[in-house]
């Protein structure tokens, strides 16, 4: 097994937590390298692309959320092994990152900008995503997206969807997920429920 260590903010979400789950999932040692909002300058100078997560593998650096979450996906046995039940996989995980692209810029706004950004998307392009997720999991039997199982593609929505729903994200209301798409918040719960999201999110009395 390679030596993996894995960059990213301290806090229990975004783009680096499915793949902190999913090497957790797997029982996968890797050293779990967070860092504070105030000190990502300093850590952005060294970043490939000035982006995080990294994932170093043995000692190389990697960039991009989910070509890291494939890879630690496939350790950890959490990625289809079938071609297409990859793809569908691959789908979700994009649609996932392509909805949080459209919301990230807000994050560098303030005030009445930020408000108004903010609510753009929870009166457009929001809905649209998550009814698009909800969609696709019922289409594939209402529990996983893919595989008939949990892979890292339930791991990319359950973080999302976590995110939506904690209350922090000013000015998109917190029972957003519950208005539009249901049954991605029952799915949310079932992932929340499988015992090793339980005992990680135990070691850091996280709610």
């Amino acid at each position: 097994m390679p030596q993996l260590r894995l960059s990213y903010f301290d806090f229990h979400g975004g783009r680096g937590e499915p793949a902190r789950l999913a090497l957790a999932i797997g029982g996968i040692a890797f050293e779990d390298h967070r860092f504070s909002f105030p000190e990502f300058p300093e850590i952005k100078k060294t970043a490939p692309l000035g982006q995080v997560p990294i994932l170093h593998v043995d000692g190389v650096q990697v960039t991009q959320c989910d070509a890291i979450n494939r890879y630690v996906g496939k350790l950890a046995g959490l990625y289809p092994t079938d071609p297409y039940q990859a793809l569908l996989c691959d789908e979700v995980m994009y649609v996932v990152e392509e909805a949080n692209a459209k919301l990230s810029p807000s994050f560098r706004m303030a005030g009445e900008e930020q408000k108004a950004a903010r609510l753009a998307l929870v009166n457009g392009s929001m809905p649209q995503y998550l009814g698009w997720l909800q969609q696709q999991l019922l289409a594939h039997g209402g529990e996983y997206f893919a595989d008939n199982r949990l892979t890292v593609a339930d791991l990319k929505v359950f973080v999302d969807v976590r995110g939506l729903n904690s209350g922090r994200l000013d000015h998109v209301p917190a029972n957003l997920v519950e208005q539009v798409a249901p049954a991605l918040n029952a799915h949310m719960q079932r992932v929340a429920q499988n015992p090793a999201v339980v005992a990680y999110y135990a070691k850091f009395n996280a709610a």
